[in-house]
């Protein structure tokens, strides 16, 4: 059993107290009122000499009309306190989870601060994180200055096969376009008729800072559709200097602009923080590499605990609330207390 009414909070608490008064304040009237009725016996007369005088003794009587009164008034009380009982159970399904992984394929990608490079681990961690999450569908997005993408699916091995085939140098324009990237996964979650009814979350793994458009614009765009975005920011504010890569794959020398100068990636304190922006206005995390790591592996780790503690199937007791078992009572005591007198009925004489 448990109780419908939540007695914990203010009003609750202001009900609690108003009963117990109430009660409290019942029986010392009651006691009162004995006390009284007896000091005014004494003040008469001798209890001995008043015996005789008195026709019937109504203490005993009035002793039960006031048990059946605070016995009705403990009944309505409970009854106020909506007692539940549990009458069986149900199953609440499991809520389907569906992932975006954007993924940045900047050449500033290329940089081996992580080793190998930042792209090619990202690509691995993000091929462990498919596998991890079994059940869950996936999206791909991978961008630079403009966004490639691959719809909703089920099949995890078809998202994480889209990445691997791909190259920063295979994307048609340069830059760190996050805002369209971010649009795009909207727009595949928008274009899937399942999406609506699954949890939604977009985990964008970036190393720059979107010069061109506004990506918490966008977040906030994502927040009032109740999705939510993972941020794994790679590379900080130190510079990294981002190699050369041909299309065989091979590093051939460092990547150097038109003066001969080396070019270098690093996250100004902008950049991360338009990064972290873009996780708050959902509800989302922002984690950053370190050690080695990109930090996909704690998002996965959090996005497993959400599919086994919030989205797993779940058995449910189901409780009717049965006020009306003591309203009633509290009712007949009343009726029974309302027709018993304080002295019995008179039996009328009958005429010879």
């Amino acid at each position: 059993m448990r109780w419908g009414h939540d007695f914990t909070s203010p009003a609750g608490l202001l009900i609690a107290a108003f009963c117990a008064l109430a009660f409290i304040a019942y029986a010392v009237g009651i006691i009162w009122a004995g006390i009284r009725q007896s000091r005014t016996r004494t003040a008469f007369g001798a209890p001995d000499l008043l015996a005789p005088l008195l026709s019937y003794d109504a203490t005993a009587r009035r002793a039960l009309k006031s048990s059946l009164l605070a016995a009705a008034m403990l009944f309505a009380f409970v009854a106020l306190a909506r007692p539940e009982f549990g009458r069986g159970a149900k199953i609440i399904p499991a809520t389907n989870l569906d992932v975006i992984v954007v993924l940045d394929y900047s050449k500033s990608m290329y940089a081996r601060d992580i080793a190998p490079n930042r792209i090619a681990r990202a690509k691995a961690e993000v091929a462990r994180l498919i596998r991890d999450l079994s059940g869950a569908r996936f999206g791909a997005v991978a961008f630079a200055g403009e966004p490639l993408s691959l719809p909703l699916t089920s099949d995890g091995s078809a998202i994480a096969e889209f990445f691997r085939q791909l190259e920063p140098n295979d994307m048609p324009v340069g830059g760190t376009a996050t805002a369209r990237a971010l649009e795009r996964a909207r727009e595949l979650f928008a274009r899937d008729p399942k999406s609506a009814d699954h949890v939604r979350v977009i985990v964008l793994v970036t190393d720059g800072e979107d010069l061109e458009g506004d990506p918490v614009e966008v977040a906030r765009n994502c927040a009032r559709e109740g999705t939510r975005i993972d941020v794994v920011q790679i590379g900080g504010r130190a510079p990294e200097v981002i190699p050369e890569v041909a299309p065989d794959g091979k590093v051939t020398g460092i990547r150097r602009d038109d003066s001969g100068k080396t070019l270098t990636t690093e996250l100004s304190a902008e950049g991360e923080a338009q990064l972290a922006r873009v996780a708050q206005e959902t509800g989302g995390t922002i984690v950053r590499a370190e050690h080695g790591d990109t930090g996909i592996d704690r998002v996965a780790r959090g996005l497993q605990k959400m599919m086994r503690e919030e989205l797993s199937e779940k058995v449910e007791t189901i409780y009717a609330e049965e006020y009306a078992w003591p309203l009633s009572l509290a009712v007949c005591l009343l009726i029974a207390e309302a027709v018993i007198g304080e002295a019995p009925r008179r039996r009328r004489a009958h005429a010879r």
